[in-house]
């Protein structure tokens, strides 16, 4: 048997382009899929062919509150390995975030940053 494998993420942000548009800039990602979604809203997917992040963004006619398709960044964060840690730090000083929590760990090193949305990204790299 196969061990199984993450293939996508799916969570709410404000404006599902401008998300997928950064998302692609900062780790080379693609669109995948984009197109209209669950109560009028907009979705996007965004990454390379074996797994993606899903955004969402909501219609006029939005889910219920206590649904979690009505609570923009409903997640605790997403982790993206990279190869150059250093480079990407760059990349996302220069798109106006803050990074932080940067830690050196067996077996790599990390940090953290928000983007526009108030999702939280760990970026590591395994030395």
């Amino acid at each position: 048997m196969t061990a199984a494998k993450l293939e996508h993420i799916n969570f709410t942000v404000d404006d599902t382009k401008a998300t997928a548009e950064q998302l692609c800039q900062l780790f080379g990602w693609k669109v995948r899929w984009e197109g209209e979604a669950i109560n009028g809203g907009y979705s996007a997917h965004v990454g390379d062919a074996k797994s993606y992040v899903a955004l969402y963004s909501p219609g006029k006619t939005t889910a219920p509150a206590n649904s979690s398709y009505a609570i923009k960044g409903g997640l605790n964060h997403i982790g993206v390995v990279v190869d150059d840690l250093d480079a990407m730090e760059q990349k996302v000083k220069v798109m106006g975030y803050e990074t932080h929590s940067h830690a050196d760990y067996e077996p790599g090193r990390r940090f953290y940053f928000q983007n526009h949305d108030n999702i939280e990204f760990e970026v590591v790299s395994y030395d």
